[in-house]
């Protein structure tokens, strides 16, 4: 892949704002999403990150500011809406349904039908198989999501977004559970995706990961962008200082 090709800007916010009665979560931010490169967005807690992936992620609607994909003025109705887009997002909460199969879990809301337009279980648990095979999860989907170990369901949880096939990829702390074996694993996975094209926005509270994986920094303090740069050009002195 060219260098021009990965820089390639796919999503933009401009002076994007978010209010919630009276307080200010995020004020005037501008940020670039690039294709097949991991958009890293660090900063303390409350600094408005979460704020900013649900703006992207249709979850949320900014109180001013506009969304460009590809270019093109976007609004987002719903989650639903964003990942029809192709932004898919994995929750720092577990999304998750404990009394359902990894499979159903995965499919939810997507269900994969036969011709008689009866859920046809045997091809998703086929084609759940193949997303947990990437992830090296050593989870069956016929599993219950309840009997898992709290990594294996932030596994599930990353394969479920993995297989929406999005051009965006939003992961908000999606470490946080895994095991050291399991973050390798992921990062394969995020390589992988790169590979491919896809834009990654990753958040984590963990600098030495974030200056290991990404490839482009944006710093949020007190909901406003105090530093972007690329992380070849940055030391964890430079994210402490922004």
């Amino acid at each position: 892949m060219s260098a021009t090709t990965e820089r390639e800007i796919i999503l933009k916010l401009e002076d994007v704002s978010k209010v919630y009665s009276g307080t200010v979560a995020v004020k005037r931010a501008n940020f670039e999403v690039r294709k097949g490169a991991v958009n890293v967005l660090v900063g303390e807690n409350g600094a408005g990150k979460s704020t900013l992936m649900k703006i992207i992620a249709g979850v949320e609607r900014p109180t001013a500011g506009r969304i460009l994909l590809e270019g093109k003025e976007v609004s987002f109705s719903s989650s639903a809406d964003a990942v029809n887009r192709g932004i898919g997002m994995v929750f720092q909460e577990l999304n998750l349904f404990g009394n359902m199969s990894v499979a159903e879990n995965i499919f939810a809301t997507r269900e994969i039908t036969n011709r008689f337009g009866k859920i046809d279980r045997e091809q998703q648990e086929n084609r759940a198989a193949e997303f947990l095979e990437r992830l090296q999860a050593g989870i069956r989907p016929d599993m219950l999501v309840e009997d898992l170990r709290i990594g294996q369901q932030q596994l599930v949880e990353i394969a479920k977004a993995v297989s929406l096939d999005a051009r965006i990829l939003i992961m908000d702390e999606p470490t946080s559970a895994l095991s050291a074996a399991e973050v390798e694993i992921l990062f394969k996975v995020i390589a992988d995706l790169k590979a491919r094209g896809v834009a990654i926005v990753y958040i984590s509270h963990r600098l030495e990961e974030l200056i290991r994986i990404g490839d482009y920094i944006t710093v949020l303090r007190d909901g406003r962008i105090t530093g972007q740069e690329e992380m070849k050009n940055v030391d964890t002195q430079w994210i402490v200082r922004q």
